[in-house]
């Protein structure tokens, strides 16, 4: 019989008890890598069509970390942490932090979850989980995606946002700090909702959010609400988005736009937007996926010379060489009235490249997910 020193036993019992620990907790690397040949009319003012590579593809390539740590009884702690990068040049995206979402936050199998940090807005929240987001089988990553744009830029920092799961329903609330003694000016305010039932060929959503003004407090309001139906491999989704924003909305810290991004995106143009956007998805035995996309978008501007509208049109195809790589092939047609809609298919932070009354894009890509 072997017997042990006490600090030898204190060291075995350590020993014992540190894998389970260990095991308990865990760091994943993931990303995306998109890149595409993309062809597009009119894209300076003689219009002239270009051709090359894009900064990505339907996806913007990125890459990060997340990881967990379990605390017992239904409690777990978690983080992420984000970087966009534009593939033809192996540069991170310029327009956006070195880490895009950067959060950290506590769950409950039971009570939800509460998330501190640079993460999604609640209005893409709405969207998303609502179902009725063009092409959902792609990583939902906004470069060709025009209601994006009208969520007011996806991302928010400086933000709380609590989110919760019960019998098909899924709520989030979150609030963004302004950081300005003694005022409101540069928070954010919003609410989700969406109900999917458990085995059900349909979902449905909408989320509301109120943005301040960093300078002055002015208000930008959005709010959206939508649904999708699958009948058997066959997905049908309706969308609606509006905007309204006040005369002295041009600046919001916290979001992904800068400035004078606001000014190129038409964001100190319009007193409302709205946009109506639809699609069908066709899933053709485990490797095809094809969809029509279609979105019509109207502004009232602050004078009537800022008034303008826009029809969007879109197909795409793709095919799964294997489970984390595909090609695909996507064709565009934006049709442009008046005063040009920032909400456009070139990217969030990518200004429309419209220099005429319409435009036409082709684009095949390689992905591959990690």
């Amino acid at each position: 019989m072997m017997t042990l020193s006490r600090g030898a036993a204190v060291v075995t019992l350590m020993s014992l008890g540190c894998p389970a620990a260990h095991a308990q907790s865990s760091v994943t690397l993931y990303g995306v890598v998109d890149e595409s040949v993309r062809y597009l009319t009119h894209a300076n003012k003689a219009g002239d069509s270009s051709l090359g590579l894009g900064t990505g593809g339907m996806t913007q390539s990125r890459w990060g970390l997340k990881g967990v740590e379990d605390l017992g009884g239904g409690w777990s702690t978690f983080f992420k942490l984000e970087n966009r990068i534009y593939i033809n040049s192996g540069q991170s995206d310029p327009t956006l932090p070195f880490f895009n979402e950067a959060q950290i936050g506590v769950r409950s199998t039971s009570y939800g979850q509460v998330i501190f940090g640079r993460q999604y807005n609640v209005m893409i929240e709405g969207i998303t989980v609502g179902g009725y987001g063009s092409n959902p089988w792609i990583p939902y990553d906004f470069s060709f995606q025009p209601e994006v744009t009208m969520t007011g830029g996806i991302w928010t920092s400086n933000q709380v946002q609590y989110q919760a799961k019960y019998n098909g329903l899924t709520f989030a609330a979150g609030y963004a700090f302004g950081g300005n003694a003694g005022n409101s000016y540069g928070s954010q305010i919003g609410a989700a909702a969406a109900y999917a039932p458990a085995g059900g060929p349909f979902t449905v959503g909408g989320a509301y959010e109120e943005s301040k003004d960093s300078v002055n407090g002015a208000s930008a309001k959005a709010w959206t609400f939508g649904g999708s139906y699958t009948w058997d491999k066959t997905r049908f989704s309706l969308g609606y988005i509006v905007n309204r924003a006040d005369a002295g909305f041009s600046t919001f810290a916290n979001g992904p736009f800068s400035a004078a991004s606001l000014t190129a995106l038409k964001y100190t143009d319009f007193s409302r937007r709205r946009m109506f956007m639809g699609g069908i998805t066709q899933q053709i035995g485990n490797a095809w996926h094809v969809a029509a996309n279609v979105w019509r978008t109207l502004q009232d501007g602050k004078t009537p010379a800022k008034d303008g509208s826009a029809w969007q049109y879109q197909l795409v195809a793709d095919y799964n060489l294997s489970k984390r790589t595909d090609v695909y092939v996507e064709g565009d047609y934006s049709l442009y009235r008046g005063d040009l809609i920032g909400a456009q298919l070139q990217g969030v932070n990518a200004v429309g490249l419209a220099q005429k009354g319409s435009q036409i894009g082709l684009m095949a890509g390689l992905r591959h997910q990690f």
